[in-house]
This record gives structure tokens, C-alpha cells and sequence, in this order.
């Protein structure tokens, strides 16, 4: 779960460890209170070597500060929902520096079909047929590691066996994994768009790394509020991997752009999420057509209908 992008300069790291149900909470409020450019939100069940996907199981929250905060006025704005283990958590300031490579440790290439998300220093990793995507560290949020990002990108190895885009387009596209894990398969320029300037910088320079320096047609606005991405029954595929409330408020200006047998893959959704945004997505006329769930995170596929099609009864 992500709320916000990683600051361009990491000032300040609060990290805690709570329950799934604090940490969704934690992620909306801190969502809603703090400019999403100046400070970024992370949430992630903690690995314990069994699946459970509980929202009681432990989860780690990481707060990130582009300038040291009042700790004293986050402490209080925290304490009703995490108690007072806000009094013993610290802050933790760090430079640049250090914040690069942090990035980098235990960063392990990361497979989804064919394709390898991984860092420089995996590039023995890739094999022939692979579609490799490499991450350089950098100071942006999203390395490919992160549940929703692999189930998008599984969910686009699905979407693919079954046909090509023509057109496509990625809305909040952090470092871009996933509108060049597309770029890179069908061998035409994706329109890919964030909301922060810093992002989309690196999303470009990720293009180039991956010798697809005119694969990504990028542009600077919220959503789909730009000309590039504003095209009335234009995409036959839309990536959104944000959040639920982002995702539900996208909801309208994504279906109006979707073509008439588009596609929809979304993700940054627990499983509680889920059915607040099929039914969201529902009124604009898309039906839930498969769903999956990996380390929590649910990501779903949405198609143009109305409704999924109804099987026909054995006579």
C-alpha cells in the first residue's frame, strides 16, 4: 500500500510496526493530512515465512518526510489509532546518501512471466527470452518489489497471451516498470503520467536504462487531466496502480477514455478494498473479469460490459 511518492530528498524516516487494519488506517489518514509530494506513505505485511493474509498479521508502516517534521504534532495525530508506542518510536534522520544505498540493499531480482525486474547488479539475471526491466536506485518509490507492482505485471502476462494493445496508457506511473514492461513487449510507445515531476524524471531516465528511450510518451498531471491522457474511447489499456480512494475518484475519466473492448488492470488494494472498487468501477460499466492476490495485495483486471457474462445453463 503507497500513498504519495518518495520525496526527491529523504529527510526523515518514521517507521512502525502495527496490525494490517492500523496500518491501512495510518496510510488513509497520513494520505489525506500530508502533501503527497513532501511526504510518502508505505505499508507492507511484514514476511513471517507463512501466507496469511491477515489484516492481524504484523505489518511494518514507513513514513517518509521530505524535511524533519514537528515530531511532537505526528506523534499526537498518530497516538488514537497506534496507542502510545508513538511516544518510544523514533525519527530517524538520513542524508542522501545513505538513502541510495538504502535502496539497494536486498534488492533481489524479481520475476512475473517473462518479465525480471531487477538492479544493475543483477544483469547476469536475464536470460534470453526475458523481458528485462532494470531499476536503477533512485530516488523514487517502486523497484518492482512491491506486491501490486507483480501482480500488475502478471496480470499484463495474462492480458497478453490473449492479444496486443494497440493503445495504452499508465496512470500514476512512478518509475515506469510497467508501462515499459508493456513498451518493451509490443514495440509501441505507452503514454505513461504522474502527478509529480520528480517521478516522471525518473520514469524518463528508466526508459533510457532500458534502451527504450522513445517507448514512453510522458506527461506531468493528476490523473488523466492532460491531452495525452484525456482521449475519449482512445486506450484498450489502462494500468492504475495507486490506491482505493484514488482509484475510485479516477473511476470516470478512466472508463471514458477506455475503449470499447478496453481493459483496466488496477492495484494498491487490500482485499477489503476490493468490492468498494468493483462496484465503483461497476456503475461505469466495467465488470470484474479475474482478480488475484499476492503478499495481500489484491490486483484486479476490469473490462467494458457492464457485467461479467453469465454462464449458460445445461438444459
Amino acid at each position: 500500500m503507497r500513498e504519495g511518492l518518495l520525496p526527491s530528498t529523504v529527510a526523515t524516516v518514521l517507521e512502525l510496526s502495527t496490525s494490517g487494519e492500523k496500518a491501512r488506517a495510518l496510510t488513509e489518514l497520513l494520505g489525506e493530512v500530508f502533501d503527497p509530494t513532501e511526504t510518502a506513505i508505505s505499508a507492507f505485511e511484514i514476511e513471517s515465512g507463512v501466507t496469511t493474509l491477515s489484516l492481524n498479521a504484523p505489518w511494518k508502516v514507513e513514513i517518509y518526510f521530505a524535511t524533519h517534521p514537528d515530531e511532537d504534532a505526528v506523534r499526537d495525530m498518530l497516538r488514537p489509532i497506534v496507542g502510545d508506542v508513538i511516544d518510544s518510536t523514533p525519527f530517524t534522520t538520513v542524508n542522501q546518501q545513505d538513502w541510495v544505498a538504502a535502496s539497494l540493499d536486498g534488492l533481489k531480482p524479481v520475476r512475473a512471466g517473462r518479465v525480471l525486474v531487477h538492479g544493475e547488479h543483477d544483469r547476469d539475471a536475464v536470460r534470453i527470452n526475458d523481458v528485462g526491466i532494470e531499476i536503477p536506485a533512485a530516488l523514487a518509490f517502486g523497484t518492482g518489489h512491491h506486491g501490486t507492482t507483480a501482480g500488475c505485471l502478471l496480470a499484463l502476462d495474462a492480458e497478453l497471451k490473449q492479444r496486443r494493445p494497440r493503445n495504452a496508457i499508465d496512470v500514476g506511473t512512478g518509475t515506469g516498470i510497467l508501462a515499459l514492461a508493456l513498451a518493451k513487449q509490443i514495440k509501441r510507445k505507452v503514454v505513461a503520467g504522474d502527478i509529480d515531476l520528480v517521478a516522471v524524471e525518473v520514469a524518463a531516465h528508466n526508459a533510457r536504462v532500458n534502451h527504450a528511450p522513445h517507448g514512453l510518451d510522458l506527461y506531468v498531471a493528476p490523473g488523466l487531466r492532460h491531452a495525452k491522457a484525456n482521449r475519449p474511447g482512445h486506450f484498450d489499456l489502462v494500468f492504475a496502480n495507486i490506491l482505493a480512494g484514488p482509484l475510485k475518484r479516477l473511476a470516470p475519466s478512466i472508463a471514458r477514455a477506455l475503449s470499447t473492448d478496453g481493459t483496466v488492470i488496477l492495484s494498491g488494494l487490500l482485499a477489503m478494498d476490493v468490492a468498494g472498487v468493483v462496484s465503483t468501477y461497476r456503475h461505469q460499466g466495467l465488470y470484474l473479469a479475474r482478480q488475484s492476490l499476492r503478499e495481500g495485495w489484491a490486483t484486479l483486471v476490469m473490462k467494458k460490459g457492464g457485467a461479467a457474462p453469465r454462464p449458460r445453463r445445461l438444459r
